[in-house]
């Protein structure tokens, strides 16, 4: 009985964590790759701010590379938000094994470069981030904490796929 009620508080969190990625990818990852016309001004006023507060040049001002990436949530990650908030809070959903299993390893290969860049790039120097980013460790450090758990959230759920017996059991099908 605890096994199943250990499953099912983590189905929640994995549920909750989909359904609030939605509005988040929405308002604010995908200004760097949609129209600002789409947004409101205060949306639009709300990254700037954030992208100031934080010091995150790669929302501010995205590289290609990172644009990328956007351009992959947009197209693979924000389909699928739903569909997997939908399969967590429902529980007991199998199916949604192999799906969640892509996500999470895409979302971890994805935030390697982002991370990396936080903490070995030499802000200073790059005449593409003008001066912008953070300076102190300090800053670094608080711009990692933002976007870690969209690294630990998906480790999480790969792990729990590939571990969990409910989700790891394989059929046995009969053989005619």
């Amino acid at each position: 009985m605890g096994a199943v009620s250990a499953r099912r508080c983590l189905e929640y969190v994995l549920g909750f964590y989909f359904l609030t990625h939605i509005p988040i990818t929405l308002l604010l990852d995908l200004q760097g790759v949609l129209p600002r016309e789409l947004y409101p001004v205060q949306v639009r006023n709300f990254l700037k701010w954030y992208c100031a507060e934080f010091k995150d040049y790669l929302m501010e001002n995205s590289p290609a590379w990172f644009t990328s990436f956007l351009f992959c949530e947009l197209l693979f990650q924000l389909p699928f938000f739903p569909v997997a908030a939908y399969a967590f809070f429902k529980g007991s959903c199998r199916w949604i094994r192999t799906p969640a299993i892509i996500y999470s390893v895409h979302t971890m290969t994805t935030l390697i470069p982002v991370l990396a860049s936080f903490l070995l790039e030499d802000f200073s120097k790059a005449s593409h981030f003008k001066g912008r980013g953070p300076q102190t460790f300090s800053e670094r450090l608080t711009l990692i904490s933002i976007y870690i758990p969209y690294l630990l959230i998906p480790l999480t759920l790969l792990l729990f796929m590939l571990r969990n017996p409910y989700y790891n059991h394989e059929d046995k099908r009969k053989k005619k």
